[in-house]
This record gives structure tokens, C-alpha cells and sequence, in this order.
């Protein structure tokens, strides 16, 4: 059998795969935070698992892979395959980045595990795939003629560059926070936080109590998504609306760099949440608005990924391809 696994910033997938196709069995779920280390975590799944050959192992993790070993971006955490092969002796084990494994798990997805927000023009050649997390993730697939081969980047680090006033306030904003500002920064589930405290530090926006008296009870973004979903908080609303622009400039940086004329996937637990936000047309203004190749951009097909398992699937068909 294949150990996969997705290693997040925030939780971390494990599941057993047959050697041959995309039925897993045995997945859990677990709190990064709550292990010191990745092989404690691996070493506690497996003696559940007792008796179950593992014939080798693959592992998304949201970091830069190089030689097999990761320092994961997010997490204290230092991965090396080398070592995990000998400390769980497990003939082979991959290391790639969890956006290279959404990648690889993107051709085992069906029709409706994708949601469309712009048909565009069928053409063959290289894709892309952005994704908001816990982090911003990025990656390419290029196309040799023939067939798709994924590969990992972190352009998800590159600066922020704002495209209106606002955000040319916004970036002001966090450079007195922060050193750097980053996509990552404004792009993830701490970002859209940022974005509704930005709009109510500097007065664009009034906070209301019956969401205010929420934070510190869940999840920031959760909150955010959710009272604006409902329509209860127009900072909430606004944020949404922010993020979704940002999100759309930065999503055709990204295909351009990769000339992506094959199409964009969005993927990440956030958008989602956002989709009647997608639907408005702000992405794909944003995403479009790059003056002499917006005609281009716009025949680009975009679609988001609907399913939160397709790292760990892909995981999972990265080993089977080996």
C-alpha cells in the first residue's frame, strides 16, 4: 500500500492508497500543532495501522522541497525523506510540495468536483493553480506537447503590488507592520483578517458587536466569510470583496508568468466560502484588468477545485507514477 499524506500549515491529512488508482482507505485527520515533529505524527497514525505493508510513502508539504527535505513554511518543522525511509523503514518515501501534489491530484478529479467562472477558450498549453490557505500557494503544470508535468514555485512570497488607491493605503498599512509584504500576507486565512482590520483601523468600515464579540472564539476567517455570507456585516462584506480583487490580480500575475493559455485552477479551504463573492465578477475584472493581454486573459478557463482531498489524492499518484 502508499502512505500519502498533505502537510498543512494548519492540519495534516494521512491515508492509505492502493498501488493502483485513487480509493483510499483509513484517512485521519490531524492538528499540526499537536506534534512536536513529523515523524511522531507519522510514527502515532502508523501503530494504529498495525500490520498494513506500506510499500512506500508520498507527502505534500507546504514548504520549498529541495534534495527531499523541507523546512515547512508554516510549521516548525524540518522533513527530510531520507530519514523517514530509515526511522519508519519504508522502502521509498517522496517529499514534494503540496501545491505540486494539488497539482498531480487535479487529473483524478470528475467534472463536478470542479466549479466554472470562466468557460474561456479550450486551447492545449502550460496551466496554473493558486491556492489560499493557511498560505498562498502556487504551481504550474507544463505542457510538453504531449502531456501535463507539475511543478512547485513560491511565487505565493513575491510582493504585494497594489492597483488602486485602496491598496495602495492597504500596503501602507501593513509595511507598518510588517518587513515584507507579500501576497501570502494578504492571501490567506490570516489576510482576510487583515483586510477587515484594515477597514476598520483606518474608518472605512464600523465593526459591529454581534461580530467583534465573536473573534477569539473560532477561526477569524470563518467569522469574516460567514457574517458575510449572511449579510449581517457590511466590514465583513467589504473585506470579502477585497480579498476576491486582490485574489483576481494576483491569479493573472501567475497565469501569465506560466503563459497558462491551458487554464487556472483555484484551490485552498477559503474560496469555497467565497464562491457567490467569485460570482460577482470581481476576480475576473481584476484578473483580466493587464492591459494590452487582457484580451488574452480573458479566454482563459478558470475553475476552483471543490474537493479538499485533492493534494492528498495527488500525493498519493505522485508515488503510483514513480
Amino acid at each position: 500500500m502508499i502512505l500519502a499524506g498533505d502537510i498543512g500549515g494548519t492540519k495534516v491529512r494521512l491515508a492509505l492508497f492502493g498501488e493502483k488508482g485513487a480509493d483510499f482507505t483509513d484517512e485521519e485527520k490531524f492538528a499540526s500543532k499537536e506534534f512536536p515533529d513529523f515523524a511522531s505524527l507519522l510514527k502515532s497514525f502508523l501503530a494504529q495501522k498495525g500490520g498494513k505493508k506500506i510499500s512506500s510513502a508520498s507527502f505534500g508539504v507546504a514548504g520549498p522541497v529541495h534534495d527531499g527535505v523541507c523546512q515547512a513554511t508554516n510549521l516548525p518543522w524540518m522533513i527530510s525523506a531520507k530519514i523517514l525511509t530509515k526511522e519508519l523503514q519504508i522502502p521509498e518515501v517522496y517529499l514534494i510540495n503540496d501545491l505540486e501534489a494539488n497539482a498531480w491530484g487535479l487529473r483524478c478529479l470528475s467534472d463536478e468536483e470542479f466549479f466554472t467562472i470562466n468557460a474561456g477558450e479550450q486551447a492545449k498549453g502550460n496551466q496554473a493553480l493558486i491556492s489560499a490557505g493557511t498560505g498562498l500557494g502556487e504551481a504550474g503544470l507544463y505542457w510538453d506537447g504531449k502531456s501535463y508535468h507539475p511543478f512547485a514555485c513560491e511565487g505565493g512570497h513575491c510582493d504585494f503590488a497594489p492597483t488602486d488607491e485602496e491598496q495602495i493605503e492597504l500596503l501602507r498599512y501593513l509595511k507598518l507592520q510588517y518587513k515584507h509584504t507579500s501576497y501570502e500576507r494578504i492571501l490567506s486565512g490570516a489576510g482576510l483578517y487583515l483586510l477587515y482590520r484594515f477597514l476598520i483601523d483606518t474608518k472605512r468600515e464600523s465593526e459591529i458587536f454581534c461580530v467583534s464579540s465573536l473573534f477569539g472564539q473560532k477561526e477569524p476567517q470563518r467569522i469574516i466569510t460567514e457574517n458575510a455570507a449572511n449579510g449581517q456585516c457590511p466590514a465583513c462584506i467589504r473585506a470579502c470583496r477585497l480579498f476576491t480583487s486582490i485574489y483576481g490580480s494576483e491569479a493573472g500575475n501567475l497565469v501569465l508568468k506560466f503563459l497558462a493559455v491551458g487554464g487556472l485552477f483555484i484551490g485552498g479551504g477559503i474560496v469555497p466560502h467565497l464562491l457567490e463573492f467569485f460570482k460577482e465578477g470581481k476576480f475576473i475584472q481584476s484578473f483580466s484588468d493587464k492591459g494590452r493581454f487582457s484580451s488574452l486573459l480573458m479566454k482563459i478557463p478558470i475553475k476552483i477545485v471543490l474537493n479538499e482531498k485533492t493534494a492528498l489524492i495527488g500525493a498519493a499518484r505522485y508515488a503510483q507514477e514513480k
